[in-house]
């Protein structure tokens, strides 16, 4: 019997929330082999050193799940890093993928690439059609950079070299490997770490940025990693009908949303805490609303399968086994100083 020829894919990000959840998913492929490298190993943003590992590697395809990411007050504060570092490994990528050869590639963005009074939900082609949120503008100006750059090389090289690059803009994500970070992380995990840091100290009320009133869609990384892998597994004919012109990006999301409030909520029940919520509307709330229209992707045969209500308490119970880990390890390490 012939041996199967694996498919050699480079998982870009692999240690990130969405790079991890991407590796699970490769791994149910027995015909895939997966490639990984760490920042230590590989700095995306020098662009001769990602050349010479593409050439060096020559994978059949790329996942490109690494990004400079965060919320709200890290948009604010590292402006000029969101959009620098972003700009640069995702520019590397590409045309390094293009340089040496590598016909497929899948960019992941972000729902913030629409404008800020985008119609809701959010079609594909409300792209540049209006003025972005100015909290995240420099991040969502990278990504849109991304898109556009998989677009013009497929325009450029589709029909002369089989050029196929490919776009997702997901939802909000949440999941296992997420970033706790007390001022840079997103909502879900911040809410998280505030309302089980809140239980443990027995604190009275926990104070939440913002009205509670805004709009959000999330979607765990298991589910967006499983529409990456179908998007990439579409033929590319049926891929460049849908997507029209230059084979632009699909939304990944849900199809639903919630306000920050009834999150709160939930988080806090899933957490255990009994205190009391408060909102402080002196904060930024940012757009009032934020879903995406999931129509295309749910026509090229993907939804999302994962329950909202199952997916939170499986990120709460996933920061808990951190936490343990970490009490673990400092016991551990001071009774090695004893």
């Amino acid at each position: 019997m012939a041996m199967v020829q694996k498919k050699r894919i480079f998982v870009a990000g692999h240690r990130g929330m969405v790079g991890q959840a991407i590796v699970r998913r490769l791994l149910q492929d027995k015909t895939v082999d997966i490639l990984t490298r760490d920042r230590s190993e590989l700095d995306l943003t020098e662009q001769q050193k990602v050349r010479e590992f593409l050439a060096a590697e020559n994978p059949d395809q790329i996942y490109i799940a690494a990004a400079k990411v965060g919320g709200i007050h890290a948009n604010a504060t590292y402006p000029a890093e969101f959009i620098y570092k972003n700009l640069l490994l995702e520019a590397n990528l590409i045309h390094g993928a293009w340089v040496n050869g590598i016909k497929k590639l899948l960019f992941l963005g972000s729902s913030c690439i629409y404008p800020k009074l985008a119609p809701q939900p959010m079609p594909e082609n409300s792209l540049l059609t209006g003025q972005l949120e100015s909290t995240n503008e420099p991040y969502a100006i990278a990504k849109i950079a991304g898109i556009k750059l998989c677009e013009s090389y497929n325009r450029q090289y589709s029909q002369t070299h089989g050029t196929d690059f490919r776009s997702v803009m997901p939802t909000n994500l949440y999941g296992p490997g997420d970033n706790y970070h007390p001022e840079n992380s997103h909502v879900i995990p911040a809410l998280i770490r505030r309302f089980f840091d809140a239980k443990m100290a027995d604190s009275p009320s926990v104070t939440i940025w913002g009205s509670g009133k805004p709009r959000r869609e999330f979607l765990h990384a298991d589910d967006a990693a499983d529409a990456c892998v179908h998007i990439m597994s579409i033929d590319r004919d049926a891929y460049a009908a849908a997507t029209e012109p230059m084979m632009s990006h699909v939304n990944v999301g849900t199809g639903h949303d919630t306000t920050i409030g009834e999150l709160a909520q939930k988080i806090s029940d899933c957490v255990g805490y009994t205190g009391e919520i408060t909102f402080d509307p002196s904060k930024p709330d940012g757009p009032m609303r934020k879903q995406l229209d999931v129509s295309l992707i749910n026509k090229l045969g993907w939804s999302a399968n994962i329950d909202f209500d199952d997916g939170l308490r499986d990120a709460v119970q996933g920061y808990q086994e951190l936490v343990n880990d970490v009490a673990s390890f400092n016991e551990g390490a001071q009774r090695g100083r004893n």
